[in-house]
């Protein structure tokens, strides 16, 4: 009798085990915690956490503790992450992702709004899931300025030389490599000790991320370009994501819509704290010639129109959406 006993109490603990991994919701990003990234998915995790109650545990991963944007995908389609947050790697999934690497096309907030909702969460949400990825929202990385060692960024020219470390992104190597400088592709977890070390000179990220990273601990100079508007896509595999029962589905929707209103007001209030911070740590700050960069950036419009189907179209579509 208490051998049957012992052997039902096992049986119970295996399925109690079971189910408990079966309701665990596995989120991860490559950002650091105090990166508008990090806070934003920190800000996501426990309003979830909140929405699915006791029965459901969002185990939350930054700083790419499960991996970097590369891994994350791939473990997004086999199914050991459920959630993460992809940035500028899409385009290497999904070249019309490319989108958001072309210079100066975001305008402000607004307009990535109007973007998000006639662009992204349409043809570029069905272009990821012909890849096995399901796009839930369009967060904030922020826009995008630029830092070295050298020297004051004021026009194209200025960077010509410069080892500037960029995303795996081949739009953005492109762009830096249009303007003269030397791109280096280089995960995010690597920067801080590539620039402590010199073995690139400088980087280009929000402020946020520039921050969160203290890059301004080995960087002097920040020059802000606004060159390219950074978002990060809170992303699901499509196995995994129909795998989830609906009430599941339905929640972390619910939550990445109320999120993504969150981290824009987070970002435009970012813009002007972190500036002043940045300022009061050392760096010296100027503002580029936007209208040289701007001329200088068409061959990287061409080359994205000749080599993404329908990239011409992108453009210009979402430049009109400028004008609403």
């Amino acid at each position: 009798m208490l051998k049957k006993l012992l052997g039902v109490s096992a049986l119970t603990l295996a399925i109690a085990s079971t189910h408990a991994q079966a309701d665990k919701i596995v989120f991860a990003i490559g950002g650091t915690p105090n990166s508008l990234q990090g806070q934003t998915a920190q800000e996501f995790a426990d309003r979830l956490q909140d929405r699915l109650g006791d029965n459901h545990q969002v185990e939350y991963y930054h700083s790419g503790q499960l991996g970097d944007e590369r891994q994350l995908v791939q473990k997004l389609r086999l199914g050991t992450v459920d959630l993460a947050g992809i940035s500028s790697i899409m385009s290497s999934v999904s070249p019309e992702f490319a989108l958001f690497d072309m210079p100066f096309l975001v305008k402000d907030r607004d307009h990535l709004k109007r973007i998000d909702r006639e662009i992204v969460m349409q043809d570029l949400a069905e272009s990821a899931g012909e890849q096995g990825l399901n796009i839930i929202s369009t967060w904030e990385n922020g826009f995008r300025h630029i830092t070295n060692n050298e020297r004051p960024i004021n026009e194209p020219g200025d960077l010509e030389g410069l080892k500037i470390r960029t995303p795996q992104s081949e739009w953005r190597t492109l762009m830096f490599d249009t303007w003269g400088a030397n791109p280096t592709p280089m995960a995010f977890s690597e920067v801080f000790v590539g620039l402590q070390t010199g073995v690139v000179d400088g980087q280009e990220n929000p402020l946020s991320n520039i921050n969160g990273a203290k890059f301004q601990e080995v960087q002097d100079y920040l020059s802000l370009s606004n060159h390219v508007y950074s978002p990060i896509w809170l992303t699901a595999g499509k196995g995994g994501w129909e795998q989830l029962s609906e009430d599941v589905r339905a929640a972390i929707t619910a939550v990445a819509i109320e999120t993504q209103d969150w981290a824009l007001a987070k970002g435009a209030e970012l813009d002007n704290s972190l500036l002043e911070a940045m300022r009061n740590d050392g760096m010296e700050v100027n503002r580029v010639d936007r209208d040289a960069f701007v001329e200088a950036s068409n061959p990287v419009y061409a080359e994205f129109a000749e080599k993404v189907d329908g990239g011409q179209e992108l453009v210009d579509r979402a430049m009109a959406l400028a004008e609403e």
